[in-house]
């Protein structure tokens, strides 16, 4: 499901595959205190950015809120928003392993060990 922003101008902010909303909420059943996902960014790592997921009860102010399938609800960062446009979160199963991916079209370089990204 495509989330959309606010300013239907611009492409949309972001994109939250079924297998990730899934995943999303499975991770909130088993966390009583919250009942959101809060998605941001911060200068880490050797490229320069590392997406933060976390849990949380509210947003943080200046949050954009999204209503995802399966009453889902995504809070994105404002200040995050222009590095994290455009991005696709899914969840894959590689071999025995499961995570969530992020595939960012403003994302440049990517450090060895996939931890961190620049948009530069």
């Amino acid at each position: 499901m495509s989330v959309e922003q606010f300013n239907p101008d611009q492409a949309a902010l972001i994109d939250v595959t079924p297998a990730a909303i899934q995943h999303f909420s499975q991770q909130l059943s088993a966390d009583s205190a919250a009942n959101a996902v809060r998605l941001s960014v911060k200068e880490s790592g050797c490229t320069g950015f590392m997406y933060v997921l976390d849990l949380v009860a509210a947003p943080s102010e200046g949050d954009r809120e999204f209503t995802l399938q399966d009453g889902v609800t995504l809070y994105v960062a404002e200040a995050s928003a222009s590095v994290i446009r455009g991005t696709k979160i899914d969840y894959v199963t590689e071999g025995v392993n499961r995570q969530l991916s992020f595939l960012n079209p403003n994302a440049k370089d990517y450090c060895g060990c996939g931890e961190s990204f620049n948009v530069g």
